[in-house]
């Protein structure tokens, strides 16, 4: 059975998408600098431009907002000035683990610091997506920027090509070299039950699962989980 957020189609309207939006084009912008006859864009062109640049002040104003408002949740990154960034390594959709894998290049290339949340390796972030977006099939991937949802990779590819997304990183922590204690990975093993989920209790009477760590016996590592603050 697929887990809920992959997709065998691209598209289908029972699935929860950001909106989309083009780039707009150079003559339209022109356009609208300096009024020119014959050159005005179109109402729909014009819907994308404005739609763009209300998307770029949101983000940066709460970004500044967020940086003196503390999280109730130390888990929950999505509110302060740090991309969270939910996608999956598995290759069980290959558009779906081509999109992803275009958009964890795009945003290390920010060379910022990332808060990367693999679906496959827990669970939980599933929850979270879906309370996010407040869909109960979210498609991947997804980005977020102090609590804004920037979109899925058709959105993230045409602000960065705008060279808007580089506009948005400003004052955000670089990232960091390569973690030693993970590889990279982001989870390593839970040393409460050394990775195999389940603890024996006395008063239980043998063994139960362990609450410290996903069900596959990870935690998330204390030094990237860290860096990504």
């Amino acid at each position: 059975m697929w887990p809920p957020w992959v997709n065998t189609t691209r598209s289908s309207g029972a699935v929860c998408r950001s909106p989309s939006f083009s780039s707009p084009t150079l003559k339209d912008l022109h356009a609208i600098l300096h009024d020119e006859p014959g050159q005005i864009p179109s109402s729909h062109s014009l819907r994308r431009i404005l739609h763009r640049a209300c998307l770029a002040s949101a983000a940066l104003r709460a970004i500044r907002s967020a940086a003196s408002a503390p999280s109730s949740d130390p888990l929950d990154r999505r509110r302060r000035g740090v991309f969270v960034f939910y996608y999956t390594s598995l290759r069980v959709v290959r558009r779906t683990f081509e999109d992803c894998r275009t958009v964890r290049s795009i945003l290390r290339g920010l060379r910022v610091a990332v808060d990367e949340r693999d679906l496959s390796m827990d669970p939980r972030f599933l929850a979270e997506l879906q309370a996010a977006l407040d869909c109960p099939q979210p498609t991947l991937p997804q980005v977020f920027l102090a609590g804004r949802c920037l979109g899925g990779a058709d959105e993230i590819h045409s602000l960065h090509e705008s060279g808007e997304l580089k506009a948005l990183i400003d004052g955000l922590a670089p990232a960091t070299s390569a973690c030693d204690r993970c590889g990279g990975v982001r989870f390593v093993p839970c040393a409460a039950c050394s990775g195999s989920h389940k603890r024996y209790s006395d008063k239980g009477g043998g063994f139960r699962a362990c609450d410290e760590c996903n069900e596959n016996g990870l935690v998330r590592c204390a030094d990237c989980f860290a860096s990504a603050v």
